[in-house]
């Protein structure tokens, strides 16, 4: 599967090429490039080699030279990685220098579990909006933002430039809010919702289903137990 980057995203880094195609597994692995650079610059490393960064990170040093190739390389040979150079084109490749404003629709606990994570703001994405239709959370403050109505929602978004909304609404609201959100002009869709929300072309949509993952630390932890009792029995 492959994914186009909308415009907006790749503004800064042209070099890649007008429309450029970049495997979504690329796209998925650099926020992990981002959190592990992160915590080198924590440490005052200055530079890694692509080797020990692989060694770091579970995955083959070839892999990860591919991936970074895909944008430029970045590296030296010889020299490896500058960490801070190389986190900071990172960032800038996932956006997080052009500073997006979100909004959340749906006050429940996600959504106010999201409104609470401090990290989003320290990653370019600012909370500027929760919205709800229940009565007894319009009025409310989340993390010093107001909880509205959904009928305040239009006017919101025309006084306020918003890049995401964050859905997390019933399954049942989950279409007609998300072509709601699209018809006032907002590009980005995350969504946490069992259905898979396929919309207009110029609209990135990140679906998230946090079951899915949780399904694969059960097969990973199943096939673990396999293993030790595998390992068990050749003891005996």
């Amino acid at each position: 599967m492959d994914w186009r980057i909308p415009k907006k995203f790749r503004e800064g880094w042209e070099s890649m090429g007008e429309g450029k195609k970049i495997s979504i597994a690329v796209i998925r692995r650099l926020p992990r490039y981002f959190r592990y650079l992160a915590d080198l610059i924590k440490l005052d490393i200055k530079r890694i080699s692509s080797k020990e960064l692989s060694q770091r990170m579970g995955i083959t040093a070839s892999q990860i030279r591919q991936d970074l190739n895909c944008f430029g390389g970045f590296g030296q040979q010889g020299y490896g990685y500058n960490v801070e150079s190389l986190f900071e084109e990172i960032g800038k490749i996932l956006g997080t220098d052009k500073g997006f404003k979100c909004i959340i629709i749906g006050a429940g606990n996600m959504g106010n579990a999201l409104a609470n994570y401090e990290n989003f703001k320290r990653r370019g994405f600012e909370m500027i909006g929760i919205f709800d239709v229940d009565p007894k959370k319009i009025g409310t403050v989340i993390n010093d933002i107001k909880v509205r109505h959904m009928d305040e929602l239009e006017e919101f978004v025309k006084e306020n430039h918003v890049d995401i909304a964050i859905l997390t609404v019933p399954n049942k609201d989950i279409i007609p809010t998300a072509k709601r959100v699209t018809e006032l002009g907002i590009k980005g869709i995350w969504s946490f919702s069992p259905t898979d929300l396929k919309l207009g072309e110029d609209v990135v949509v990140e679906n998230v289903h946090l079951s899915d993952s949780l399904m694969v630390l059960g097969y990973h932890l199943k096939e673990k137990r396999k293993e030790m009792a595998e390992r068990n029995k050749n003891k005996k």
